[in-house]
């Protein structure tokens, strides 16, 4: 088969290996579609995301669909034929946290294309049947690749507690803070606003129904948020930029009793965040990592057409075209929100 290995950072080489072989819980998938995440870009761009570093070669890609194409003897319930996403951790499933259903907490976790672990950008991948689920009829792979994303902003709703009535404001209109939006909605949060630096992916947000949208460029965001809110805030501050400026402008945002998630994970240290007036709001900080028990509903909100996934996809590369996919999204960061791979071609 055929396999895309990042041998060092900046580079990407198409090389053979074998096709794997499956223990009897596995199922071999053949994959069809990989979203193109930031994770993967860091890597290939820097070779590092904090404590992660890529020592060695490896294999990019954790968000992947895909056909099954043989199924272990103790699998129980996908088959031949199925269309599957794949969940990209694979817990211990014996440590507390796998204990308590907070599996995205293992510490010993194997998840795709984390360094040391190879990721999906491979033509078949044998995957734990438990960590796979089956795409409804008239869901196709492209949506089974985006599940992945679409999590992550299903657990930053869940760990906001948002719902019906609530006002948001999502700091970071990429990937993520898109899934993001799309959660809020779907919780019937209708008041959402969003800021980004790019325009291409603020009137992304505005498609998919932000109530407003800042470029932080040209306008003050928290200044204009507080206009639309009569100087009050919202109820819900999520950042999923993860840079100083947005960590620090959540303090700002939100309103009195309110609360705030960090999404996304700043480079640096935030070193100036006013806990004084965090305490004087009395506001309740959460953050996200990776997500959990959320792929069986999110599959079932995009199944059912309340969320449309592929709103987000602005760029289709064939699996040959892989290294140029990383070039142009990373030369072109202005000008495409989400690149998915078609492994087909």
């Amino acid at each position: 088969m055929k396999v895309a290995l990042m041998p060092e950072p900046g580079k990407m080489e198409i090389i053979e290996r074998d096709i794997p072989e499956i223990k009897d819980n596995e199922v071999l998938v053949k994959i069809e579609h990989v979203g193109l995440c930031g994770s993967d870009l860091h890597y290939y761009e820097h070779g590092r995301i904090g404590d992660f570093i890529v020592k060695d070669p490896i294999v990019l890609g954790h968000e992947s669909a895909g056909r099954v194409v043989k199924a272990g003897k103790n699998t129980e319930k996908l088959e031949v034929g199925d269309y599957i996403t794949l969940e990209p951790g694979i817990p211990c499933g014996i440590c507390e946290f796998c204990k308590t259903g907070r599996y995205n907490l293992c510490p010993d976790v194997e998840f795709l294309a984390t360094p040391p672990y190879d990721g999906a950008f491979a033509e078949y991948l044998a995957y734990p049947e438990n960590m796979c689920f089956k795409l409804p009829e008239g869901m196709d792979t492209v949506e089974g690749a985006l599940i992945e994303p679409l999590s992550v902003g299903f657990h930053a709703a869940n760990q906001a507690d948002a719902k019906i009535g609530d006002t948001a404001v999502v700091l970071g209109a990429g990937c993520i803070g898109l899934a993001t939006l799309m959660a809020l909605m779907a919780r019937g949060i209708k008041e959402v606003y969003m800021a980004d630096l790019i325009d291409l992916r603020l009137n992304k947000a505005r498609e998919i129904g932000a109530t407003e949208v800042f470029n932080a460029k040209k306008v003050n965001a928290v200044e204009e948020v507080m206009k639309m809110t009569d100087g009050q805030g919202v109820d819900l501050v999520i950042d999923t930029a993860g840079s100083k400026i947005t960590a620090q402008q959540t303090v700002e945002l939100v309103k009195r009793g309110g609360k705030i998630v960090l999404v996304g994970m700043a480079a640096d240290p935030v070193f100036k965040f006013d806990f004084g007036k965090l305490q004087a709001k009395e506001v309740l900080i959460n953050t996200v990592f990776r997500y959990r028990n959320i792929y069986p509903s999110a599959i079932k909100a995009v199944g059912s057409d309340l969320i449309d996934i592929k709103q987000i996809v602005t760029d289709t590369f064939g699996f040959l075209e892989i290294k140029e996919a990383f070039d142009y999204n990373i030369e072109n960061k202005d000008k495409t929100v989400k690149i998915v791979i078609d492994m087909n071609e």
